[in-house]
């Protein structure tokens, strides 16, 4: 941990460095076959992210196709039944297709039709990047194809019916533990063999340089317009910020335009069934440094340097390691990570559901489980939380093994 204040106004500029790091975090880690491809994104994201048409033409995509802004709500119910800190979400679930991950969606496929592609190919877990990818290829006309594990295939039927209705190829990942690193396993595979006229969109702040930096680059509209709203709302900046943490990039985007502000943030990473079964996926909390799809992070792994079997309830989260960035955050010590439960994070979903009328994905729920402690624990201010999805897609799961605790 370092006592420097790391300054946003030049962090976004100096992080990642030319080669993709963040720190000793980062890079890209790749096959000699993919070089060329890698640097051909590189090179174009670099190229029409400082363009006026691409950014004007992302704007006008924002507003008049994802809905954005979305609003900055106040939990006033469910602040008075849990006691001090005032709770307040930022609704990405009102975001087109449910979740922040259209956000960078959008983005990629803007790059793709300027780099003349013709297919999107990406990995999912809770379906929600492949949901959003599928949209956005549709918008552009684009073929689309999305690798998910079997496993979160049967858990996420309304995700996978919706991909498919949009014109994309679901793709079942079959090795492994059929989740979410055999997903993203199958998905490079099928890049490495198809660069030429696809592109690869990685779900999530991971994956090799330039992906890391280019989805946080797009997901950071969640916090500029947080910042603003939440000003605008009370008078003042929140003084705590929580999102979940799989991979990372909702939290990334609300996290980095407070960098330079007085504000505590908080990870959340799934806890799974506890550290007495190792039923988690708590890279943060429990890995250490170690190198897997194409970057180096801290990760979940055995005694040979292999991914360690991960799980969380939320298929969204299941993942053995985490973005590169956040790795850098927790060394610098300016953002705190820490975890909830499957039990805690079920009754944050129904408690949310019940108090306020919002039914948040299981993914988002976790945030919501450690803010309800941590405002008890503030005793007073304010909380602002992430609220990354909406849980339509956990509904039959949820009915279908959870109904007698907490529905029947």
């Amino acid at each position: 941990m370092t006592d420097n204040k790391i300054d946003f106004k030049t962090y976004s500029k100096e992080y990642p460095n030319e080669e993709g790091f963040f720190g000793e975090f980062g890079g890209a880690f790749i096959p000699p076959q993919l070089a060329d491809a890698i640097n051909e994104v590189t090179e174009g994201y670099n190229t029409i992210c400082k363009s006026s048409k691409f950014i004007n033409e992302l704007r006008r995509i924002r507003k008049e196709f994802q809905g954005r802004p979305t609003p900055v709500y106040h939990c006033e119910r469910l602040s008075n039944k849990v006691g001090g800190a005032q709770l307040y979400l930022k609704r990405e679930d009102l975001n087109h297709t449910g979740a922040h991950k259209l956000n960078h969606c959008m983005g990629e496929a803007l790059l793709a039709n300027y780099l003349g592609k013709k297919k999107l190919i990406a990995e999912t877990g809770a379906g929600q990047h492949g949901v959003a990818l599928a949209t956005a290829a549709a918008f552009f006309g684009l073929e689309c194809d999305i690798y998910m594990g079997e496993v979160d295939i049967a858990k996420q039927a309304p995700n996978v019916a919706r991909m498919k209705i949009l014109g994309a190829k679901v793709i079942p990942a079959t090795h492994g533990l059929k989740t979410l690193k055999e997903a993203v396993d199958a998905a490079f595979a099928a890049y490495v063999e198809d660069h030429e006229d696809s592109i690869y969109c990685i779900g999530s702040v991971v994956g090799p340089h330039p992906f890391p930096k280019m989805v946080r680059d797009f997901q950071t509209v969640v916090g500029i317009e947080a910042r603003q709203q939440f000003i605008e709302m009370t008078g003042d900046l929140p003084d705590a910020l929580v999102a979940c943490i799989g991979g990372g990039s909702n939290a990334a985007g609300l996290f980095i335009p407070f960098l330079n502000d007085p504000v505590k943030m908080y990870g959340i990473e799934p806890m799974g069934r506890g550290t007495e079964t190792g039923d988690h996926a708590a890279s943060l909390t429990f890995g250490s440094p170690g190198i897997m799809h194409g970057f180096n992070s801290i990760m979940l792994q055995d005694e040979k340097g292999e991914p360690s079997p991960v799980y969380s309830i939320a298929s969204g989260l299941d993942y053995p390691s985490v973005g590169p960035e956040h790795a850098f955050m927790k060394t610098e010590g300016r953002i705190n990570y820490a975890s909830a439960g499957d039990r805690e994070t079920l009754d944050a979903f129904f408690t949310l559901s019940r108090l306020e009328g919002i039914i948040p994905a299981l993914e988002s729920s976790h945030a919501v489980a450690f803010a309800m402690k941590l405002a008890k624990e503030m005793k007073s201010g304010s909380i602002l939380v992430n609220l990354s999805g909406r849980g339509d897609k956990d509904m039959d799961f949820i009915l279908e093994h959870y109904a007698k605790d907490y529905i029947d």
